[in-house]
């Protein structure tokens, strides 16, 4: 027996899985190809007992082309993250470390043969909650919710054999169904059950850990961040109503709820400058302290559609400032954005983000470079700015001069002095070429000329040194440092995944042109070139190790904390109403235990989150996301929340 799947992004086809399965024995080949990169496993798995895996070999690469060699036999396993045997008798259900999404399905069936409830190898436990019955075409399937695999909820769609039609959610940021072929054609429907699964899902947790107060809130003996003077002032109180700062004050008592900040550090909501939300990033970044994301590219139906539902609070998420993404068509496309087929098309897409209020537009990696010009130009005559990845087969410089305002990622900037010519950076080049950064001079004349022409024409850099450190340190079995203050807190599936290696060859020199990445942002730092901070992720944690990352470049930690409050928001146009803690500002703000301008790691200790005038405990965020919280919640008092 033969099952096909597919794997889409973007409505568009990117991967495929295939299942031959012969009695117990299941053989299943799955590839991916979107954005240049994609995994590509063989996997042989033997069923036992209500459907536990008794045997499961896993072969080939992951993400960005590393190595993946995985086995459980006889209750051993060995994988990228860990080794270790089952205790005799256990007859648990073993989660793989690197596999396809099928993985899902054998999950499933175990779980429900085992009455929705199943203990997992190499720790915690597996759950299956039945949803609803959805109607497919005119096959009744039942949805089912599944916890416990990884960081986010999955929700799998079975047949009346307890095989597996679809496997939707899961995924932080981009959205990806998993959909059998037989139900193709019914690919919308499924994207759309996927949202309204998702915003049912989103509402109920959004509605446990939001609370709101119709008269003035007093935060009481905080210490504030003043941006202006990078130093945190004598003991203040801080009134807010209606999602308004009204009072900042010397600490006193007032009458009604009032929050005991306890010495605590009180500023303005962070940002991150490069994300790609979802509807499952939202409480991540709250419980991290972001209440302002700059989304650099996305599904733009979905992603207007959820901007009003977070600014009015109906769900939990960062206010957003939306980028408008233009790739070109070629076999390695992200199929985020669009994807206009000519130049005029792409002129058209310009105009339509420019009308929908979009703050500026992102070129991508398989655009045509002799496009960028026109394009800046139309973007610039409407009062857009310009950022993106640098084309394939051009350079930094070239984009510049063409009217770039700002950069994206680390690693795009500095690609331009390692790339010789002709080569692709559509491919995984892109991360993989950056071990060539050990052996780069940064006094040299290529070097000088792109920093002084980004001087000379304003134009900044989005790092996301974070992301760059996350695949280039990647060591399997290992827990990087910017994961260390965290990891352990997280659902097993999750702190696996982080231990996998992700790039081919990691010793070939990544430690080092890691290092010079550093240097290259004190260098631009020393030389006026705006840095901003994002993460290229959703998890907000992430976030955190950027801000530690600034700091590690020689950055002092008072302006790194300056540049994630008032900088930003300054940036996006948005200082007249966040940014700092002052009346009249909107009621963004977090409070977080200890000093983060002498301590940059003080902000991973959020205790509270206000984002418009609604209240978050990032404690009960993270118990409701299956996280072991890091803090305790401020004590309140006269609340009815």
């Amino acid at each position: 027996m033969t099952e096909r799947f597919a794997v889409i992004r973007g409505g568009e086809v990117i991967g495929r899985i295939t299942v031959d399965r012969a009695g117990a024995d299941l053989l299943v080949e799955y590839a991916v190809d979107d954005n240049g990169r994609g995994a590509r496993l063989r996997e042989r798995i033997t069923l036992g007992d209500r459907g536990i895996p008794l045997a499961w070999e896993i072969d080939g690469t992951s993400l960005m082309g590393g190595p993946v060699r995985e086995r459980l036999q006889d209750g051993t396993w060995e994988c990228q993250a860990d080794r270790g045997r089952a205790p005799a008798g256990a007859g648990r259900l073993y989660l793989a470390n690197d596999t396809s999404p099928y993985s899902s399905g054998i999950y499933a069936r175990a779980a429900l043969a085992h009455g929705g409830a199943v203990d997992v190898l190499p720790s915690g436990r597996l759950t299956l909650e039945p949803l609803r019955q959805v109607l497919l075409g005119e096959r009744a399937l039942q949805a089912y919710v599944l916890g416990g695999a990884g960081l986010l909820p999955e929700f799998v769609l079975l047949d009346a054999d307890r095989r597996m039609v679809a496997r939707l959610g899961g995924t932080l940021m981009l959205r990806e169904l998993v959909v059998r072929e037989d139900h193709l054609d019914d690919a919308d429907d499924l994207a759309a059950l996927d949202t309204t699964l998702s915003i049912e899902h989103l509402s109920l947790v959004g509605g446990q850990v939001r609370h709101t107060c119709d008269s003035p809130v007093r935060i009481r003996d905080v210490r504030i961040f003043d941006p202006r003077t990078l130093r945190l002032g004598d003991p203040h109180s801080v009134v807010f109503y209606r999602g308004m700062i009204t009072s900042v004050e010397p600490d006193a008592p007032g009458t009604g709820v009032e929050i005991d900040g306890q010495g605590g550090t009180l500023l303005a909501g962070l940002h991150d400058m490069h994300a790609h939300n979802s509807l499952a990033t939202g409480l991540f970044y709250l419980a991290a302290g972001v209440t302002t994301t700059r989304d650099m590219g996305n599904d733009n139906d979905m992603l207007l559609a959820l901007m009003p539902r977070l600014d009015s609070g109906e769900l939990p998420g960062p206010s957003i400032v939306p980028s408008g993404l233009i790739e070109g068509r070629s076999p390695y496309s992200a199929r985020i954005g669009v994807i206009p087929g000519t130049l005029d098309e792409a002129l058209g897409m310009v105009r339509w983000y420019a009308e929908r209020g979009y703050h500026q537009i992102k070129i991508y990696n398989s655009v045509d470079p002799a496009w960028v010009e026109p394009l800046a130009a139309e973007a610039h005559r409407l009062g857009l700015r310009v950022t993106g990845h640098v084309p394939a087969f051009a350079t930094p410089d070239q984009m510049i001069e063409a009217g770039y305002d700002e950069i994206a990622h680390l690693n795009q900037l500095m690609l331009g002095w390692v790339l010789d010519p002709g080569e692709d950076t559509r491919t995984p080049l892109r991360l993989t070429a950056m071990t060539r950064a050990k052996d780069l001079d940064l006094a040299s004349p290529q070097v000088r000329r792109t920093i002084g022409l980004m001087r000379e024409r304003g134009v900044g850099l989005d790092t996301t040194a974070v992301i760059l450190e996350r695949l280039m340190l990647s060591r399997a079995g290992q827990v990087q440092e910017g994961d260390q203050a965290y990891l352990d807190h997280m659902p097993v599936g999750y702190q696996r995944y982080r231990k996998r290696t992700f790039v081919p060859n990691p010793a070939d020199g990544y430690d080092e042109a890691f290092s010079r990445l550093l240097e290259t942002m004190a260098s631009l730092h020393a030389e006026g070139v705006e840095l901003w901070p994002g993460t290229d992720d959703g998890t907000g944690f992430t976030l955190h190790r950027e801000l530690e990352l600034y700091c590690e470049a020689g950055i002092p930690a008072a302006e790194v904390v300056r540049r994630a409050t008032l900088d930003c928001a300054r940036h996006l146009g948005r200082d007249h109403m966040s940014g700092s803690v002052a009346r009249g500002k909107r009621a963004d703000l977090i409070l977080v235990d200890g000093d983060p301008t002498r301590d940059i790691s003080a902000l991973r200790r959020v205790r509270m989150t206000v984002k418009g005038g609604d209240v978050y405990f990032p404690a009960e965020i993270h118990s409701a996301l299956s996280i072991a919280p890091f803090t305790v919640p401020p004590p309140v008092k006269g609340a009815s929340w």
